[in-house]
């Protein structure tokens, strides 16, 4: 019987896929530094001005879009200039352009981690300050649409950096170009006129507004139309194919246009009447704060407990404490103060202070030119300071000097409650800005 023998099986070696060039441009050089310094710059900017926005949607958005233009923009153009000139640094450019891709091609994948990591780093820089807004708010969304709008600006700028690098053959060129940016970018933001908001750093103060729906998507075709157009015109070849770069030239073009027909003060913002609306406890006098404030409303009310206690059953004494956008609407309501710059992550910092304000607010009058003039202004000017620190101390370290107002209020504080609310209603029905009818103690 004769055995079969099978030769062994032999297998080909396995076929290894080469990494994608994109993906090797994306891991080296400068681009992840880029990336970590954005993320890095917002953060930090952002942490030193906290209690400034940790608590509306409105004001975080904004300042994160001040930090992306002004501060990151600069940035990427400089990181990106720095980039685009690495390969003549070397001498690899022949090198480069060696490699059996299109001109277009290889400038595209060149120039993708001078785009894609500064907007990496800015989203991710974005996305945990907005995580950290959103314990606090109270109503309203963050504006995801120009937060998006901003990351494609500091990749447009830093694509447009990238070509400067490989145009300009210095290496002081980088740190120029950041600055001319910073600058251009600054100017940009703070100009008059709807000029301003075709800045990727132009700043809107409105806690009550929110952008028009259009607005994130068309900066979006301003600025990628831009530095589209500049990567096309420079690396398209031959050179009758630049003609296709006038497309995204005619969308940023087209865009801008849009953007130029805002109106000049508000620009693309509208009031937002969800954010507006007022919101009112059940004491008495009510407290009413807007909704965006509405988490505020509990501390504001415990603020105002000791004025409204010292004030009722006294005539002329408000109905309605109101902070909003509208003011006071109906008899009775009385302004209060801003509560935003005094409130901390949803809470109010500085109950006593608040008062002391609302206390001046009430007691202000609207007077003309050429009031509180006379021989009794300096009297009239003690007996107002006495009543505010009497009804709400004015905390150490923030109040006037009393040394004047001090007598009356000994005076107020040795009435009996009977008196002193017959005080208050003729002091309340007096006009302050005539010192003549300013009660005395």
């Amino acid at each position: 019987m004769t055995a079969t023998l099978t030769p062994p099986r032999t297998e080909g070696p396995v076929p290894v896929r080469a990494p994608s060039p994109l993906r090797t441009e994306l891991r080296r050089g400068l681009g992840p530094w880029t990336g970590a310094a954005v993320a890095l710059t917002v953060l930090v900017t952002m942490y030193g001005k906290a209690p400034d926005w940790q608590g509306r949607w409105a004001d975080a958005t904004n300042l994160l879009h001040v930090a992306a233009g002004l501060l990151c923009g600069p940035l990427a153009l400089a990181a990106g200039c720095w980039q685009g000139g690495r390969d003549r640094r070397r001498g690899t450019t022949e090198l480069w352009e060696s490699v059996p891709r299109s001109p277009l091609r290889r400038l595209l994948v060149a120039v993708g981690p001078s785009a894609f990591w500064p907007a990496a780093g800015l989203l991710l820089a974005d996305a945990v300050c907005l995580l950290a807004t959103w314990p606090y708010v109270s109503a309203g969304r963050p504006f995801l649409e120009l937060v998006a709008a901003d990351a494609v600006a500091v990749a447009a700028l830093g694509a447009l950096g990238h070509l400067a690098g490989r145009v300009i053959r210095w290496r002081l060129a980088a740190p120029l170009l950041g600055i001319v940016g910073y600058v251009v970018l600054g100017l940009g933001a703070y100009t008059e006129g709807p000029a301003r908001w075709l800045s990727p750093a132009g700043e809107h103060q409105g806690i009550w507004d929110r952008p028009v729906w259009w607005f994130g998507p068309v900066s979006m075709a301003w600025t990628a139309g831009l530095a589209l157009a500049a990567l096309l015109a420079y690396g398209l070849r031959p050179a009758r194919l630049r003609v296709l770069a006038l497309v995204p030239l005619a969308v940023a073009v087209g865009a801008a246009g849009l953007i130029q027909r805002l109106p000049q003060d508000v620009g693309p913002w509208r009031p937002d009447p969800a954010l507006s609306r007022q919101v009112c406890d059940d004491g008495t006098p009510q407290v009413c704060l807007t909704a965006v404030d509405e988490s505020l409303l509990p501390d504001v009310s415990a603020a105002l407990a000791p004025l409204s206690a010292h004030l009722k059953g006294v005539p002329g004494a408000p109905v309605r404490w109101v902070s909003g956008l509208g003011g006071p609407a109906l008899p009775g309501d009385v302004a209060l103060p801003a509560v935003g710059q005094d409130a901390v992550r949803g809470r109010l910092a500085h109950p006593d202070l608040y008062l002391n304000s609302a206390v001046n607010w009430l007691f202000s009058d609207s007077c003309e030119p050429g009031d509180g003039a006379g021989p009794n202004a300096e009297r009239a000017s003690y007996i107002n300071l006495a009543v505010t620190e009497w009804l709400a101390p004015t905390p150490v370290g923030y109040g006037p000097d009393t040394t004047g107002a001090q007598p009356y209020i000994d005076r107020l504080e040795a009435k009996s409650p009977a008196e002193q609310r017959a005080y208050l209603t003729r002091f309340l029905a007096a006009n302050t800005c005539h010192p003549d009818e300013v009660p005395i103690p």
